[in-house]
């Protein structure tokens, strides 16, 4: 057990009780060499507010001193919560003056108040702020006479930000800067800093995306030290790079699907009806091969964590030479990979299967709308160009589906939540909004990703190597009384939420199926759930009902896959000895967690991204009229969908023509005078009468 570990779990003990560090020394019998490791492990557990100091020097963990350590969330009207590390433990309200200079994001400890409770939250007091989020914010520039104020895009940063003349960096009042932290706020202070970057004004072409690029410090550029390495990396596959793999180029007829726009190719498919059920091939890019642990390229990799796939752009987490070349599967060129065969029976039952490095040569680049054109449409002109492949389609619908029915019948979770596509022009201005289509072709390439996924964790669960599992925890209980809480209220019944199974919430968005609250149902129901995540221990993965998951197919954009590649790989060829074993279980948490970490990055920049531009859409039709449904009641009105998935409120200041009470047990508004109820499903036209495009939102009001 690491020193750490061993620390903590003596500070945990009942009988302990704070001692200083002498006093450890002693209590842990320890030796002269032992005292410096110590000493280094009680800074660096301090620092991350996993032990406390107190005033007499002695040390102790937070939750047997009354502390809490998390990460703040900020609000606009300057207060914020704690979201503790801990997840038992319920999210903490902090008053402004109790904030004591944390911000957004930061990591504090907090120390929680006997009184006091805020819609029905704790209260608590920041004492230490332990690591600082950002030091650089993203905002608009206002200049006065002898000094400016940033005010910050994201409004969780509730401070605008004093600019002393001589740091403003000649910006121009009403351009979008970045802007570095040079002093942290304080009890009756804003934070103080200077401009590092002019992006431009906030109207100018592009400067809405880059704004949200340098919000999320997401990198544009790659480093030298990877270009560099990149004149390393052939163009094509080498023959010295064929010894010990499996040649599957004889398979005429191995095919990638992916989306039209797509460049990074990195699964391809094949498939064979065999005697006994069938045989699918599911092959991957093998990165890892080209990838070399601890290179340049693999440690801009690690610290991107994932590609970013921004509403107008993609920002890689490999360089293109690798990402669209000599890893991407594209057709008709030799390309290595990491290919795992597997056997099922006729009722799609894993019999056997084979992990092995091998060299493929696809014989079509095919896109989901000439799959679906094939299978869903039985199109003539397609069918023809691609008749060699026809019934290959056909069979993989039949295995598909078939994997889709096994996968229900254990309980997994298949939410139904469309999502919006939005069209851009050129000059990346949005012309359409489209809904995102889940057809035949994206269900066949996401079973076969699944139990391809499935298949190497359990393969590298029982053999007890170092890994980085996909994990979905149980959801808390708290959670899980107000879901059945606010299901009651509308209409639907549920069981079992103390020890809750992935049907029972199946079942809920079955019964929800066709109904006007489903996508609602869909909506709340997953926030309900805590985020999946990826963790060195195996927990399962709930919302699959799977017992093992990890991610394994996109090597080219998750930096686990790439990870998960390289220690098969490893043991593949040489087997990997203890010291080897050891020296990767000490890297697997760190991986994990950075890569959660970025991965929840990346989606929040993707969707802001992706409201923004909605917005800007919508900012060009007010005054338009348009047939939406409710899809959610609140307090101060309702939000509507439109067909397009466009979703704005209409506000109950707005309803004019009666005073409209909120009925919270049956979630409906329901007018004084008029008795005139609008309720979750119903059909509405609306007029577009207001949008922010700096929030996102869009505001509408009811044409009778």
């Amino acid at each position: 057990m690491p020193f750490q570990e061993q620390l903590l779990d003596f500070m945990r003990e009942k009988a302990y009780k704070p001692l200083t560090q002498a006093e450890l020394v002693s209590s842990l019998n320890l030796e002269q060499g032992e005292v410096v490791m110590l000493a280094k492990a009680l800074d660096y557990m301090e620092k991350e507010g996993l032990v406390v100091k107190n005033r007499r020097g002695r040390y102790g963990v937070p939750e047997k001193m009354n502390l809490v350590v998390g990460r703040i969330e900020g609000h606009a009207k300057g207060y914020a919560f704690l979201l503790p590390d801990d997840p038992n433990i319920e999210d903490i309200y902090i008053n402004h003056s109790d904030l004591n200079g944390a911000m957004h994001g930061d990591r504090v400890m907090v120390r929680p108040k006997t009184k006091g409770r805020q819609e029905g939250k704790t209260e608590g007091e920041v004492l230490r702020i332990l690591k600082r989020a950002y030091n650089k914010v993203v905002g608009t520039i206002e200049k006065d006479r002898y000094f400016s104020f940033v005010i910050p895009d994201d409004k969780r940063f509730y401070y605008d930000i004093f600019i002393p003349k001589e740091n403003d960096g000649n910006a121009l009042t009403g351009q979008k800067v970045v802007v570095e932290i040079t002093k942290w706020p304080e009890k009756r202070r804003n934070p103080e800093g200077r401009v590092i970057e002019i992006l431009g004004f906030k109207d100018e072409p592009g400067i809405d995306i880059l704004s949200i690029i340098k919000k999320y410090d997401l990198p544009m550029e790659f480093p030298v030290k990877v270009i560099n390495q990149l004149e390393q990396i052939p163009d094509s596959v080498l023959p010295s790079d064929l010894e010990g793999r499996a040649d599957f180029r004889g398979n005429n007829k191995i095919f990638t699907i992916d989306g039209e726009d797509a460049k990074d190719l990195d699964d391809a498919v094949s498939i064979q009806k065999t005697d006994s059920g069938y045989r699918l091939g599911v092959h991957i890019a093998d990165v890892s091969y080209y990838v070399k642990e601890k290179s340049p390229i693999d440690v801009e990799a690690l610290k991107r964590g994932c590609s970013v796939y921004l509403v107008d752009r993609v920002i890689p987490m490999l360089p293109p030479k690798i990402s669209n070349g000599i890893c991407s599967l594209n057709p008709r060129q030799d390309r290595l990979t990491m290919s795992v065969i597997i056997d099922f029976d006729e009722n799609a039952k894993v019999s056997s299967y084979e992990i092995t490095p091998g060299i493929i040569k696809t014989c079509e680049r095919m896109t989901y709308t000439q799959v679906n054109k094939i299978l869903e449409d039985e199109d003539r002109e397609t069918m023809k160009r691609y008749d060699y492949l026809v019934e290959d389609f056909r069979l993989m619908e039949e295995l598909a589906m078939k994997l889709s029915k096994n996968r229900f019948s254990r309980g997994s979770i298949d939410f139904n939540i469309e999502e919006a596509k939005v069209i851009l022009d050129d000059g990346g201005r949005p012309i359409d909004i489209v809904k995102e289509e889940r057809r035949i072709a994206n269900r066949i390439i996401e079973e076969f990703m699944l139990i391809a996924n499935e298949v190497i964790a359990e393969h590298v669960y029982w053999l007890k190597l170092p890994f980085v599992y996909r994990i979905h925890e149980v959801p808390e209980e708290e959670k899980m009384f107000a879901l059945r809480e606010f299901l009651h209220n509308l209409g639907y019944k549920v069981k079992g939420i103390r020890n809750i199974k992935p049907k029972t919430l199946q079942q809920i968005l079955e019964k929800a199926k066709g109904q006007p609250e489903e996508r609602l149902i869909n909506t709340v129901l997953l926030r309900s759930l805590k985020r999946a995540r990826y963790s060195e221990q195996n927990v399962g993965h709930f919302g699959l009902a799977a017992n093992y998951y990890a991610h394994f197919t996109a090597p080219i954009r998750r930096y686990p896959d790439l990870m998960i590649h390289r220690i098969i790989r490893e043991h593949l060829g040489q087997k990997l000895d203890i010291r080897r074993q050891d020296k990767l279980n000490k890297k697997m948490a760190n991986i994990a967690k950075i890569s959660s970490e970025r991965e929840r990055i990346a989606e929040e920049a993707e969707r802001e991204t992706v409201d923004l531009k909605i917005a800007e859409y919508m900012s060009h039709r007010i005054g338009n009229v348009y047939d939406g449904i409710i899809s959610s009641i609140t307090q101060f009105g309702m939000f509507v969908e439109l067909e397009n998935t466009v979703e704005g409120l209409v506000h109950v200041s707005n309803m004019e023509d009666d005073f409209y009470h909120f009925d919270e047990k049956n979630l409906l508004l329901r007018g004084e005078r008029t008795k005139r109820v609008f309720s979750i499903g119903k059909k509405v036209k609306v007029k577009v009468t207001g949008v922010s495009i700096a929030d996102g939102s869009i505001d509408f009001t009811l044409v009778d």
